[in-house]
């Protein structure tokens, strides 16, 4: 009898580690098919690893069984850290570190047996993922923020730059500027809808005070 109990239990287990790697495979693909930083392994490797730990705090655990789950959150922590990276003008990967986060969750509620939560959970971490990704994509049209860099001759050319992005309805911030070899390169942090954005840059093309610039 209690052969069959252990055998019954250790099939249990089983299942919850399959269970959490298919969490783990369905999040995944969504991160792998858009090229993110963390892909198909990692999730998978982090939904499994999370069920697992959850697992071992309840075998091992007795006297105080959350002890191992709390420190899960820690080393995901540390793992989240290594996909954020600076980007040209903005913090690139929070996304997939607070996914790597949030799939740390999936596989401790599947550890603990909650199949209906981690299942849940899975369902509303594609959803956010896919849904808002068209909400942002909106959002970003209507107000692009651009980092331009920007040569020209000398330093009365700033205020014709000014003049180009008033004329295209763009906020501008003058951020850096640096004289060298007769050119002076400025840096703008330059906000406003994606269309103006693409009107500004035909005017930089056409402009003879414009030297050159990139974005």
């Amino acid at each position: 009898m209690e052969f069959l109990k252990d055998h019954y239990v250790i099939e249990n287990e089983l299942l919850l580690i399959f269970i959490s790697v298919i969490l783990g495979i369905m999040i995944g693909t969504e991160r792998e098919y858009r090229n993110k930083s963390a892909g198909l392994r990692t999730f998978i490797l982090v939904c499994f690893g999370s069920c697992l730990f959850t697992i071992l705090s309840i075998k091992i655990g007795v006297g105080n069984p959350d002890r191992l789950a709390a420190n899960i959150i820690t080393g995901i922590g540390f793992l989240g850290a290594g996909v954020i990276f600076k980007g040209d003008n903005k913090i690139d990967g929070i996304t997939t570190a607070t996914t790597i986060w949030a799939t740390a969750s999936i596989g401790m509620a599947v550890g603990s047996g909650y199949f209906y939560i981690a299942l849940l959970g899975t369902v509303l971490i594609l959803l956010v993922l896919n849904t808002l990704t068209y909400f942002e994509r909106f959002i970003d049209r209507k107000h692009k923020i651009r980092e331009y860099k920007i040569a020209v001759v000398n330093y009365h050319d700033i205020k014709h730059c000014e003049d180009l992005f008033k004329i295209n309805h763009l906020k501008f911030l003058l951020s850096k500027q640096q004289y060298t070899q007769g050119n002076l390169a400025t840096t703008w942090i330059i906000t406003g809808n994606n269309i103006n954005h693409e009107s500004l840059m035909k005017s930089l093309m056409e402009d003879e005070k414009i030297i050159a610039y990139q974005f």
